[in-house]
């Protein structure tokens, strides 16, 4: 899945480390989340909406079902 998650944090000027502080979960997993290892749960993915105060859908592209 894709996702703006650093494009997100760099437009308000953010270290991994404070979104991970707003968010409640480590830096690794920020760095996971950013480059796609790791897909967020979707408690998680609401609370980076939120935290961005966007929707789920403009943060994350789905893969193409094929």
């Amino acid at each position: 899945m894709d996702n703006r998650i650093a494009e997100r944090r760099g437009d308000r000027s953010w270290s991994q480390a404070h979104l991970a502080q707003l968010l409640g979960v480590s830096r690794q997993t920020v760095i996971s989340i950013e480059r796609g290892r790791f897909d967020p749960s979707l408690p998680l993915a609401f609370r980076l909406a939120a935290v961005f105060e966007c929707r789920i859908e403009d943060l994350f592209t789905p893969d193409a079902v094929e």
